[in-house]
């Protein structure tokens, strides 16, 4: 499902327009993000939770050349599937 399938899914199960709906998916995607940046942990409860972790720095190998690189750390976003999203039957 690409973003322009689930605006439509989500205008037919609230009842909303396609404009409201996509209002709707980018104002929750606005504020998870601005969340996110502050560090802030994000809980739904029965769908998952949105997190910020530190990924440490790391070597690697590149593929092409085989030769040892440094992977310098980063923050990435991590997802943990809820009880609902994880049973889904």
């Amino acid at each position: 499902m690409n973003k322009s399938e689930l605006i439509d899914a989500m205008a037919e199960k609230a009842g909303l327009t396609k404009v409201q709906a996509k209002g709707a998916l980018d104002a929750f995607m606005c504020a998870t993000g601005e969340a996110l940046k502050k560090g802030d942990k994000i809980s739904l409860v029965g769908f998952g939770t949105f997190q910020v972790k530190k990924r440490e720095a790391r070597k690697g190998l590149n593929p092409r050349t085989k030769k040892a690189i440094k992977i310098p750390a980063k923050n990435v976003v991590k997802f943990k599937a809820g009880a609902k999203l994880a049973n889904l039957k």
